[in-house]
């Protein structure tokens, strides 16, 4: 049986490291732990579980430090994952046929916990995180996989929470900006830039930089659909509507199973609308054709995705479309569906119908 090995880069995560090595120990079958300089108890945790742990001199570049806990694995396999991460779902048995029947890079499902506008919301991002021996990183920061084997989903699914609520823009920014000067026409290293900006809500700035990577990027790319959807919300933002119906006809085609792109569509059809009501009336059914496309789809298991978009909240947003224009029967048709998924606006604008 092949040997499964888990790789982690750490530093003062004695906060979050039990829950992950928790959620992973009866699963792999050895730990490598590096530490970029802790000054809390996490060498002395990971230790405690086995782990075998290593020092690393932190030099700004995360790919040096994922290669390096690479090096020390003496596994056929790699989990990497980051202490913030933990499997929650009964998945063991599934990594194991991966490991036997594949000699692709396994892609695990991580949900992220994010607040957007005083709401509480959970995103789903694939990563290429199930290595083969011999596979290493590049790139200083968001950090990619060097391989030209193909990328697959697994059934793995892991929770990250570690930037809820904190604010790692400065960091982000400052490696991030140091790679683009080594590389400044790399779309993806751009999106990640233009994306900490918006994260910050300097949409002006974040502008620029969706600008340069969607000039950059290529249709095969496989993070095109986030970014195009990524520059749509930053587009509102910045009220750059002309330019958000060019994107929008250029890329409809290619998005057409994804329900985060109708979504958006169905949020910048509004702000087209009420920016001049007399120039953009037209696009006024296109609200709800977006949303009604949405729930048509469903969620995705296939794309980077915003929970709720093919379901609950896209359900919410024709209640509020069909309210406006005097249906009361279709609203509460709408909200009662939200409801269902005890989404807490949906029960809230239902109580006062």
């Amino acid at each position: 049986m092949k040997k499964l090995s888990l790789t982690m880069i750490v530093k003062n995560e004695s906060e979050n490291l039990k829950r992950c090595l928790d959620s992973v120990k009866l699963i792999v079958d050895e730990m490598i732990v590096v530490d970029t300089g802790s000054i809390d108890h996490t060498k002395e945790i990971a230790l405690g579980y086995g782990a075998k742990v290593y020092d690393f001199v932190w030099n700004n570049n995360f790919s040096d430090a994922r290669n390096y806990a690479l090096k020390q694995s003496t596994g056929d396999w790699n989990l990497v994952l980051d202490a913030d991460e933990y499997i929650i779902n009964d998945c063991a048995n599934e990594i194991r046929d991966f490991m036997e029947s594949n000699r692709g890079i396994g892609r695990i499902r991580r949900m992220d916990k994010f607040q957007h506008g005083g709401e509480l919301r959970e995103s789903q991002v694939f990563i290429s995180r199930l290595l083969p021996s011999g596979i290493n990183y590049s790139g200083r920061i968001h950090e990619q996989v060097n391989s030209d084997l193909p990328s697959i989903n697994t059934a793995i699914d892991v929770y990250h929470d570690g930037y809820f609520l904190k604010n790692k823009s400065d960091r982000n920014l400052e490696i991030l900006h140091l790679a683009v000067k080594e590389c400044d026409n790399d779309a993806y290293l751009l999106f990640q830039l233009a994306k900490e900006y918006r994260m910050a809500e300097k949409h002006r700035i974040a502008d620029g930089y969706f600008a340069q990577c969607y000039s950059f990027i290529s249709v095969g790319d496989g993070f095109r659909p986030l970014v195009v959807v990524d520059y749509l919300y930053n587009i509102i933002a910045n009220q750059n509507l002309e330019l958000g119906l060019d994107i929008i006809l250029k890329e409809e085609n290619n998005l057409s199973d994804y329900p985060d792109f109708y979504f958006v569509c169905g949020l910048f059809y509004m702000e087209l609308v009420f920016s001049n009501m007399e120039k953009y009336m037209s696009y006024f059914p296109y609200i709800e054709r977006s949303y009604l496309k949405c729930l048509e789809l469903g969620e995705t298991r296939r794309y980077d995705s915003v929970k709720g978009t093919g379901s609950f909240r896209a359900a919410y947003n024709l209640g509020i479309y069909y309210e406006t224009t005097g249906d009361i029967a279709k609203a509460i048709k709408y909200y009662e569906l939200s409801a269902k998924e005890n989404y807490k606006l949906a029960i809230e604008r239902l109580a006062k119908l």
